[in-house]
């Protein structure tokens, strides 16, 4: 079956595999898709911690600059252990701030920021409470000035890093959406063209695999049931049409093996018949001619032409069961090389003598060896060139060509220039007692027919070069015939 055999497997592989390579493909976008929205989540929790920060931040240094405002406001150290825990509070949110820092600018900021609270919890301890203590308006004043300054200055750096970080929290936010979106068309896209790819590789192996193997299941079914007529369409390119294509042929050779099973067991019981009945047909045959030929010394004017009539359908009688006889035992014996043309002309020769040609035409082309019983197959040249002369008429022609093969088996085809034999006559001709002459025993044809299949070979017909018929028989190699 060679490359033919996997024509469709290969075909259903293929469509399997491209649709599993759709749905990875699929599948690969929407797991890279959500790896880029965990991502972007990520990323976004990173930047809205960083905010949260920069808030705190912002309130932590409020509080600072409070208690700095209420040690003014007081006149008193009370509230110096509250901006010693404010300051913490900033420093330690600074230092958060520095850890996580994504740039230069931004680490620059926070930088800025620590040193401006170093700047300030230096003015409160050195200058600002050491003044409120000592009742210095003046020294206060100014100290609260400076203060305002760095508050200030620290505010406005916090409030830059806030700003930065809630565009970047909106950039985030606006990217993991747009991917979001994106995302769902694709994998809505390359699912629902899965699904549709899908149900097209469905339709294609129920047209490719179901319908093939349904045909052929329904062609098995009736050929089951005795139907040799059967023939599944052999349509499919792939295996299936093979295999198709394999039973017809099964089915072919079924029905002509039992159409020859049906003309070996007529010829069988044919065959049977007469042998039983031969013996005794043949003996009062004989005597009845003995007589008749010994009568006609004596006869004469019309009695001597009813005579001959007598002897004539008793002779005919003898044919008939010398027929018979040759379908019951068409033989097999010691097979012999026969050159295929010495025993054509030696037939055309017999039947010139026999004056059996009348003004026919017969010509013998091409040369050929063939392993059989010579008498036997001599029979079956005479028979088939003597029909092929009386369908042919007088002036027509017959030709014999003979084809020999390298393996040895040969062919030895006889045309006529008669008008043919029809289609219905065709399915008949190698049957028992059937003729198309209006004289004839009809045994010819099924003795030849017995006889080449007893060599291994067979008779076909069809129309020859000539216009009318042609019978080709068909004798096998040697080591086919022994």
């Amino acid at each position: 079956m060679g490359p033919v055999s996997g024509t469709t497997t290969r075909r259903v592989l293929l469509a399997f595999g491209a649709l599993v390579a759709l749905f990875a493909a699929a599948s690969a976008y929407a797991l890279g898709r959500l790896a880029d929205i965990h991502e972007g989540t990520r990323a976004l929790r990173e930047v809205g911690g960083r905010a949260r920060e920069a808030r705190e931040l912002a309130t932590a240094v409020r509080d600072q600059y409070a208690h700095l405002a209420h040690t003014i406001i007081l006149g008193n150290d009370s509230h110096r252990h509250f901006h010693t825990e404010a300051r913490a509070r900033v420093e330690a949110l600074t230092r958060s701030l520095a850890e996580h820092a994504r740039d230069a600018d931004e680490r620059a900021a926070v930088a800025d920021i620590q040193a401006s609270g170093d700047a300030l919890d230096t003015l409160y301890r050195d200058t600002l409470l050491p003044a409120v203590l000592a009742k210095d308006a003046g020294a206060v004043e100014a100290a609260h000035g400076r203060a305002l300054e760095w508050v200030s200055r620290i505010q406005a750096r916090v409030d830059a890093l806030t700003a930065d970080s809630d565009a970047s929290m909106a950039a985030f936010e606006s990217h993991v959406g747009a991917v979001e979106r994106d995302s769902f068309r694709w994998a809505l896209l390359l699912l629902g063209g899965a699904t549709l790819f899908a149900a097209g590789v469905g339709v294609y192996i129920g047209n490719s695999v179901a319908r093939p193997v349904a045909r052929l299941s329904e062609g098995a079914a009736r050929l089951a049931h005795g139907d040799l007529d059967v023939r599944i369409p052999e349509d499919d390119p792939g295996e299936l049409g093979h295999l198709a294509a394999q039973l017809n042929r099964m089915t072919g050779a079924l029905r002509e093996h039992q159409a020859r099973l049906v003309q070996h067991e007529k010829l069988a019981g044919i065959g049977r018949l007469a042998a039983g009945v031969a013996h005794e047909i043949n003996n009062p045959l004989g005597v009845i001619l003995g007589y008749v030929r010994l009568l006609q010394r004596r006869a004469e004017g019309a009695l001597a032409e009813d005579l001959r009539v007598v002897e004539e359908e008793a002779v005919r009688c003898q044919d008939i069961v010398e027929g018979l006889l040759d379908l019951a035992r068409p033989g097999r014996g010691p097979l012999e090389p026969v050159a295929l043309r010495d025993a054509c002309e030696e037939v055309v020769l017999r039947l010139r003598e026999a004056t059996k040609l009348g003004a026919v035409t017969v010509e013998v082309h091409g040369e050929g060896t063939a392993w059989a019983q010579a008498p036997r197959l001599r029979q079956v040249l005479l028979n088939l060139i003597k029909n092929a002369a009386e369908a042919s008429g007088e002036g027509g022609r017959v030709e014999v060509r003979i084809t020999g093969d390298a393996d040895g088996a040969a062919r030895v085809a006889v045309s006529d220039s008669g008008p043919g034999v029809t289609p219905e006559a065709r399915a008949q001709l190698f049957e028992p007692f059937f003729t198309t002459k209006p004289s004839g025993t009809g045994l010819g044809l099924a003795v030849s027919q017995a006889i080449a299949e007893a060599h291994g070979g067979r008779i076909d017909v069809d129309t020859g070069a000539l216009g009318g018929a042609r019978f080709t028989l068909s004798l096998p190699a040697r080591q086919e015939a022994a």
